[in-house]
């Protein structure tokens, strides 16, 4: 077999039928793990590429496709709105509505050979210029941590999970489109190593995360990257004194702000705004100096364009910072 094993944290939750939730995010969903602020979690997730026999109808070898695929693929029922597999929810016992849940991305796993890329009928960024789908395999080096597009053509690997979240208050939501409970963020700046902060609105937070991605373009403008099988170790931190309304995110290098809205201005504005509190309140400039600083410092990025709420960041460089007392 040519997928990796689990490896060890304080819990490990693998994919099967009771432990994934098919296209939605739900805050009535009951965990299938419960664990505690400060506690790691191994978790196993399953690419969007399909049912093995789509996969292997498209090229991929039978021998290459995780073994949990299947089971998944025959005995769940419980599917939608959405089409992604997410792996959870995993309830953080000491999380309450109005926390914020810190989500360390300790380490993320490439578990196969191949990644997929496809666009279809009537989605992507440019539906009327591609008025039919086409699915790709896309072979993955692991070992050089390149995926090989196309002769002449290699990209390198930057492995993250494109939906990390917690629950909404009330039932469910679609899977796809990313808000303030993060979500389906597309974000491919949370690889290892660093931070994802995100408001609580249930009981337990009820955290779930999955499609997994070796790589992407801001933008993911086709709608899927290098779509591929990811297992995440995470540690989960509960925070009672801090308050938020969006997602955050911290890098080794930056700090960052997000947005979501159908409309990019909007999401834009979010993001911003926030980038701003964020100055505000955390590096106690004056309103005035933070829009400035924004201004002359942040980059505004598109995080994504195709997820029924478009995603923007907003990126400050943590090396402006020298130490000295703001004025």
């Amino acid at each position: 077999m040519r997928y990796r094993p689990l490896l060890a944290a304080d819990y490990s939750l693998p994919a099967n039928p009771e432990t994934v939730a098919w296209g939605y995010y739900s805050g009535q969903s009951k965990p299938v793990l419960t664990v505690h602020s400060g506690d790691t979690v191994r978790m196993q997730t399953l690419s969007t590429c399909g049912s093995p026999e789509q996969m292997v109808s498209r090229g991929v070898k039978a021998e290459q496709i995780p073994p949990y695929t299947d089971p998944i693929y025959k005995e769940v029922k419980d599917i939608g709105p959405g089409g992604h597999i997410l792996t959870g929810p995993v309830s953080i016992a000491e999380a309450e509505p109005g926390d914020v849940l810190e989500v360390q991305i300790l380490k993320v796993d490439i578990d196969v050979d191949f990644a997929c890329n496809a666009f279809g009928l009537g989605r992507g960024f440019l539906p009327m210029e591609y008025p039919y789908s086409r699915f790709k395999i896309i072979p993955l080096d692991r070992n050089k941590m390149i995926a090989r597009f196309a002769p002449g053509i290699e990209l390198p690997l930057h492995p993250f999970f494109g939906s990390m979240g917690v629950a909404p208050a009330g039932g469910k939501i679609d899977s796809a489109p990313p808000f303030a409970h993060a979500g389906n963020l597309d974000n491919k700046e949370l690889v290892a190593g660093t931070t994802l902060y995100i408001p609580v609105a249930v009981k337990g937070a009820l955290f779930q995360a999955g499609d997994g991605h070796a790589g992407q373009g801001n933008g993911e403008v086709d709608i899927t990257a290098l779509e591929t099988y990811l297992s995440g170790t995470f540690r989960f931190i509960v925070h009672k004194d801090r308050r938020l309304l969006w997602p955050r995110a911290e890098t080794s290098e930056y700090f960052i702000s997000m947005g979501f809205s159908k409309e990019l201005k909007e999401a834009t504005e979010h993001a911003v705004r926030d980038m701003i509190d964020f100055l505000v309140t955390e590096k106690h400039l004056t309103r005035d100096d933070a829009y400035m600083l924004s201004s002359v410092a942040v980059d505004v990025d598109i995080t994504q364009l195709v997820d029924g709420n478009v995603g923007v960041h907003a990126l400050l460089p943590k090396r402006i910072f020298t130490g000295a007392a703001p004025r």
